[in-house]
């Protein structure tokens, strides 16, 4: 396939103001640091901690009182 020329020539003109336009361009920002788990994640995490525990106690008081029943 023949390359296509370009018919547009760039003429700098000898008389008067020569500009050129400012092409915005991207500009990059700093990194956000995102945290690693979501408030609703850590509360939930919690919550189940919190219930693991409260089985855990429920489990050991009951050990307990079977354990005094029998003596």
């Amino acid at each position: 396939m023949p390359e296509v020329k370009s018919i547009l020539r760039e003429v700098l003109p000898k008389q008067g103001q020569l500009y050129m336009e400012d092409v915005p361009t991207m500009v990059l920002c700093k990194p956000k640091l995102l945290p690693l788990k979501s408030v609703t994640l850590e509360k939930l995490e919690k919550m189940q901690m919190e219930a693991q525990e409260a089985v855990k106690q429920q489990e050991l008081a009951l050990k307990e009182q079977v354990q005094q029943v029998p003596s």
